[in-house]
């Protein structure tokens, strides 16, 4: 894929769907096979025994390694082929690549690019996400057909909440509020706040407000594949000020963007929350409410995708609120700029 960095960790898949099965997946056009070993540590390797070219993930694991289904080539988790069969000698040219694994917030994330830089480069993490004072709880994998930049595009955009998501994180008293955005670091922070204003659906059903409230949005966007959105109300009458949003129902949704291929991603997505923390009724329905929520991005996204392949030609009109998208997407270019030539993206 010609339009995402290399250098730089993807969510691969929930790690409670990584086992001792092989699976297959695709990141960044990649064909990959995943497994646990034995002592539990993931495992990604090219899904190609480099023999015949069968895929190896028709083959078996054996132990630790993966056992090719074709002539029986044997790969260890390093990628390297530990055996051969009708041969003593195995050629070193006989190994696959194996890429770096971590494990973070119930998710395997892989590094496609240099794998002497991954060592150095953190694995996104919200530390709301480990506080006994904020429940969080998985979601989905929803694939997307379109591509991961325009599921970016839909992360930076408040505006488009007020007309997307009616039944569940909009409605029309914020369609003519202006949102502000800054830079920081290699991301995009995109807010807004509405105050004085009538709850969305779904802090109206979990809020149980009397009247009015004041919410907010906050868009937090890490280049490449990362977004998580602040967002939250409290009573109109208690004023609140910006820090002090822990005051009211608060939660933070993560989107974890998988770039399958050109037209295909995959949004891994769960929610963190400071109301309602052991209550298992309250995780389901919150759970239904963002499967709605993202299945409406789903529609308007895969009709985006399909226009733009019928219709290549069209020119589009920018828009105010386009400017976060706009600048998420340079960041993303000076990070691919980077990789082909160091001058050049400088």
């Amino acid at each position: 894929m010609a339009n995402a960095p290399r250098n730089a960790w993807y969510p691969l898949t929930w790690s409670r769907d990584v086992g001792r099965t092989l699976a297959r997946h695709k990141v960044l056009g990649i064909d990959l096979v995943v497994y646990r070993t034995e002592r539990g540590e993931p495992v990604a390797l090219d899904d190609v025994c480099p023999h015949r070219l069968a895929p190896l993930s028709c083959g078996k694991l054996k132990g630790d390694a993966v056992e090719c289904g074709y002539h029986g080539l044997t790969f260890g988790p390093d990628g390297a082929c530990v055996r051969i069969p009708g041969q003593t000698t195995v050629p070193t040219s006989a190994r696959v690549r194996s890429y770096p694994l971590r494990e973070q917030m119930g998710l395997v994330w892989i590094w496609p690019g240099d794998a002497a830089l991954a060592d150095t480069a953190p694995v996104y993490d919200l530390p709301q996400y480990h506080s006994p004072l904020w429940h969080a709880v998985e979601g989905e994998a929803l694939h997307i057909g379109t591509s991961y930049l325009n599921l970016a595009d839909n992360l930076c955009d408040p505006a488009h909440v007020s007309f997307v998501h009616l039944s569940t994180l909009g409605n029309a008293a914020s369609e003519d509020i202006p949102v502000q955005h800054e830079v920081v670091g290699k991301g995009v922070v995109v807010w807004r706040w509405i105050r004085d204003a009538p709850p969305i659906p779904l802090f109206a059903k979990y809020g149980n407000f009397s009247g009015h409230v004041d919410r907010w949005h906050y868009y937090h966007y890490d280049a490449p594949c990362i977004a998580v959105i602040d967002f939250g109300s409290a009573e109109a009458a208690a004023a609140l000020d910006p820090a002090e949003r822990d005051r009211g129902l608060r939660i933070f949704a993560c989107h974890f963007i998988t770039p399958v291929d050109a037209h295909h991603c995959i949004d891994h997505w769960l929610h963190v929350r400071n109301f309602a923390l052991s209550d298992a009724d309250v995780d389901q329905r919150l759970h239904e409410d963002f499967r709605t929520a993202f299945n409406e991005d789903k529609e308007i996204l895969e009709e985006i995708d399909r226009v733009e392949r019928t219709r290549p030609e069209t020119r589009r009109i920018g828009l105010a609120i386009d400017a976060a998208p706009k600048k998420m997407r340079r960041i993303v270019e000076r990070m691919i700029d980077a990789e082909r030539s160091p001058l050049a993206a400088e």
